[in-house]
């Protein structure tokens, strides 16, 4: 035990004690980071399909995962089980970019001309996908799609004639009809959308979210399932090919995240992820000149109030325990796109493989 006049005295005493003092200190600034320090993913299961870029995946209401990607192949993963098929368009293997589930259905959306709107049957059965739309166009190019409800569903490519293309069905995928540049709103020279992850088009109820970029990274909002729309500034990376918003995602009706970055300089931090509080109407950049650069999907993780976020790209997967604001990096493993099932359980892809993960909190 030291008394008071060596602990007065004796200098080797305020060495021990500050190290000791810097210990604790730094144990208190981790445990104030949050939760995130306390988080990993575990790569249970890795699914291989060679010769696929995979960047549209959809989780179906039986925790199956459904997939498209490159060279006309489609499948399902299902009890740990893949199923793989594939499809062509006479001498054509679609490259598939979108995916979307209806009514006990999935649809796949390839990239490029023509394009193929396709309804998939279940992998493996012999059946043959059905095409339910084509449009012919040197410019068509369809980045993504979803479903607002079982019946109403809608299609995002790059501009045509002036303005987005949209397709919109209303009867469950079964017809697909686009809409005309008058109902919409006019896109700036240059402006387009990025198939990254089939993940800048985001719905919630009658709401749907588009994120753009290239000269302009804006965000195009319909309130009546895709009847009207409004045009949002955002003040991430904009004015190059391949700046601006990769991808986006909203908690609720008010609150949602969008992020992106510049595709030719991935480790630049700068301007690559904003959030908005307001349903799309104003944005405000986080954690700018930190990480994550590029980011090419990012997604609310469930039940958890918006406060979780999960997002990944070819650079890593990173993870934000309060809403985007700050973030740390979970793995150097590159993946182009993710899907959660739950809280604690995910898919992620990208070539040439599809990972199950887990989502662990310590």
């Amino acid at each position: 035990m030291y008394n008071f006049k060596k602990f007065t005295f004796d200098p080797r005493f305020f060495k021990v004690y500050n190290r000791q003092l810097l210990f604790i200190a730094c144990l208190s600034f981790l445990f104030l980071r949050g939760q995130s320090d306390d988080v990993r993913l575990d790569f249970e299961q890795n699914f291989l399909i060679p010769g696929t870029s995979i960047r549209a995946i959809e989780v179906d209401e039986q925790s199956s995962l459904w997939f498209a990607g490159s060279n006309g192949k489609f499948g399902r993963i299902a009890n740990d089980r893949l199923q793989l098929d594939s499809l062509t368009y006479g001498e054509k293997h679609p490259s598939f970019r979108s995916l979307a589930l209806g009514k006990n259905e999935a649809f796949a959306l390839s990239i490029e001309n023509p394009a193929l709107l396709f309804r998939l049957p279940e992998p493996g059965s012999g059946e043959a996908p059905e095409l339910i739309y084509k449009e012919e166009h040197p410019d068509v190019f369809y980045d993504s799609m979803t479903f607002l409800n079982p019946d109403v569903g809608i299609a995002m490519g790059d501009p045509i004639d002036g303005c987005l293309s949209i397709l919109i069905t209303s009867d469950g995928g079964q017809t697909w009809n686009k809409k005309s540049c008058l109902e919409l709103p006019a896109i700036a020279p240059g402006e387009a959308g990025f198939a990254a992850s089939d993940t800048n088009l985001a719905s919630l109820g009658d709401l749907i979210w588009i994120g753009t970029g290239g000269t302009s990274a804006r965000v195009f909002v319909s309130r009546d399932k895709g009847e009207s729309w409004e045009v949002f500034d955002t003040p991430l990376i904009q004015g190059g090919t391949m700046t601006g918003i990769y991808s986006l995602d909203f908690a609720d009706e008010l609150n949602g995240i969008a992020m992106g970055g510049n595709w030719e300089k991935k480790g630049d931090f700068t301007n690559t992820k904003a959030i908005t509080e307001d349903g799309g109407k104003t944005w405000s950049l986080v954690s700018n000149g930190e990480l994550p650069g590029y980011i090419s999907c990012v997604q609310y993780v469930p039940e958890t109030d918006g406060k979780e976020v999960l997002a990944c790209s070819t650079e890593g997967i990173y993870y934000s325990d309060d809403g985007g604001r700050n973030w740390t990096k979970l793995s150097d493993r590159g993946y182009y796109a993710l899907r959660f099932e739950n809280r604690e359980h995910l898919w992620m892809s990208k070539n040439n493989e599809i990972s199950k993960v887990t989502l662990k909190r310590r």
